[in-house]
């Protein structure tokens, strides 16, 4: 605990620092729920992403079979390349996390008279997975701030609630039995005084 004055100076000082606490800690409190929410929201859009992963991967497997050729979906990936994702930046409880937005693609050329009459489908089907894959990393990306923001944010709470508000308390206890106690003390030497004056003319 910092050395403080016994004095009304002081006592003032710590009751604006006190009102002060208290004000921002209701803030600090609301902030650490919002985050915490949003990391629980975090896990379910990553948990929504990968059954929409799965599900797609599994319509593509049913898909390539149906062709009779299990391997389309290597082959169109590997003709397939990522020029671009696009993201956003969105302000949740005072954090900046990126927001997927879309995936710029670019294609090696092929022959379309010589390619198979589904690969358009195929190109479709692996974009579609490839920016499930790209906004589930995103959304990693967000949680990761969030729990970033939210461990200083927690850090500060306990700051406040166990360490600056009971110290403020503490020291305007203080303060105050040493202010009562010098006003005590001033009075009674007031009442020495008074006496030793009023002796000589007795």
């Amino acid at each position: 605990m910092a050395k403080i004055k016994f004095t009304k100076t002081e006592l003032k000082r710590q009751r604006d620092q006190l009102k002060q606490f208290t004000r921002f800690l209701p803030t600090l409190q609301l902030k650490k729920q919002q985050l915490q929410l949003e990391i629980r929201l975090c896990a379910e859009r990553i948990a929504a992403n990968e059954r929409k992963e799965q599900e797609a991967v599994a319509r593509l497997a049913e898909w390539t079979m149906l062709f009779g050729d299990a391997d389309a979906a290597s082959v169109i990936a590997s003709k397939l390349h990522i020029r671009r994702v696009n993201r956003e930046y969105e302000n949740i409880a005072g954090v900046n996390v990126p927001v997927y937005h879309s995936t710029d693609f670019e294609l090696d050329p092929y022959d379309l008279f010589s390619a198979d009459p589904w690969i358009d489908d195929g190109i479709e089907a692996v974009k579609a997975i490839v920016e499930l894959r790209i906004e589930r990393d995103i959304i990693r990306e967000q949680n990761r701030l969030i729990v970033q923001e939210l461990r200083v944010t927690t850090q500060r709470v306990n700051l406040f609630e166990k360490v600056k508000i009971p110290e403020a308390k503490e020291n305007i206890r203080l303060i105050q039995i040493s202010i009562s106690d010098n006003d005590i003390a001033a009075v009674a030497r007031s009442k020495i005084a008074k006496k030793k004056l009023q002796e000589p003319a007795a």
